[in-house]
């Protein structure tokens, strides 16, 4: 039996949740699962699943959004925007399977995970604690202060950040494998992650210079476009390192394979932030999470994705209506 795993791509808990989840069905399958696929997803606008999506003979999807398909056998999510359609809500909805589950509230999807199936299956990995705990860290931003999350002293932020700014489709799968096992320092020490990431923290230097003498910030908003610069990606608290007073910020990076608007929200800012980002991505056919969230479109639309984080931005700067 083939197991194929769909999961958030580039993404620490997306990578944690892809581990936790593919370990406990293999366990749970008595060795009868003789290979396992893990396939990364990506926000975007249309069809984010496609036409070979499901091949397995059994098959799940983790820190993404759902799919009606009868082919999809087990799928946990915490985004907000986990629904594309009322179509798609009302089918979640309907499922009797016991092996389908949203929570919006929870802190990250691989915690979210390791609680259900606690609490729904009586399993437990001890051992993979750490993860489970860095992933709450990491996806809900619940950093002890910017300079922790821009230094990236820890093995987990170390591969947070190969994981999101490699290019390399072999890396995020090695690190899934090595994360049902591994503690997060071994896998970080490891030459095959260790050697790629040396050049990304080096490039990550280079960028916290480079986004100092780009970034702007207009009325709590820092805006940059590194789509120009070589730079594919950025870490996503840079700006509340470099402004700690401001309340959101708008990126816009550009690869080979598309065109990215990303939208933050700063976690140390009080009072609270009144905008909701996943809802303000999904107009752009995007997603996330009130607090944080992107829009990925094609490579060739670049001009579209600077127009969109500028009319983000703008609305951003504007105080919802009550």
């Amino acid at each position: 039996m083939q197991l194929e795993v769909l999961y958030h791509g580039n993404c620490f808990d997306g990578c944690a949740s892809a581990a936790l989840l593919s370990r406990f069905l293999r366990e749970r399958a008595g060795g009868k699962i003789a290979a396992t696929r893990f396939v990364a997803l990506a926000h975007g606008p249309g069809g984010a699943f496609g036409p070979d999506a499901f091949g397995g003979d059994l098959n799940a999807c983790v820190d993404f959004r759902f799919s009606a398909s009868p082919k999809l056998d087990w799928w946990f999510d915490h985004h907000a925007s986990a629904f594309p359609t009322a179509e798609d809500r009302a089918a979640f909805d309907r499922d009797a399977t016991g092996q389908k589950f949203w929570d919006p509230k929870a802190p990250s999807c691989a915690g979210f995970i390791a609680r259900t199936l606690d609490a729904r299956f009586g399993w437990r990995a001890p051992q993979l604690a750490e993860l489970v705990r860095w992933a709450d860290v990491i996806d809900a931003a619940a950093f002890e202060s910017p300079a922790q999350a821009v230094e990236l002293a820890e093995p987990a932020l170390k591969i947070m950040t190969l994981l999101e700014a490699t290019r390399d489709p072999s890396v995020p799968v090695r690190i899934i494998e090595a994360m049902g096992e591994r503690p997060l320092a071994e896998i970080a020490a490891a030459p095959w992650a260790a050697e790629p990431l040396a050049p990304i923290l080096a490039l990550h230097r280079t960028a916290i210079d480079v986004v100092r003498g780009r970034a702007r910030i207009d009325g709590g908003v820092v805006s940059f476009d590194l789509s120009d610069t070589g730079i594919e990606s950025a870490n996503k608290f840079l700006s509340y390192f470099l402004f700690p007073e401001a309340a959101y910020t708008v990126v816009v990076t550009h690869d080979a394979k598309r065109s990215k608007v990303s939208v933050g929200s700063n976690p140390w800012s009080r009072p609270a932030r009144p905008h909701d980002i996943s809802k303000l991505c999904e107009r752009y056919g995007g997603g996330g999470h009130p607090v944080v969230g992107a829009v990925s479109l094609p490579p060739d639309r670049l001009d579209d994705a600077r127009r969109v984080a500028a009319e983000i931005a703008s609305t951003l700067r504007t105080p919802p209506a009550p």
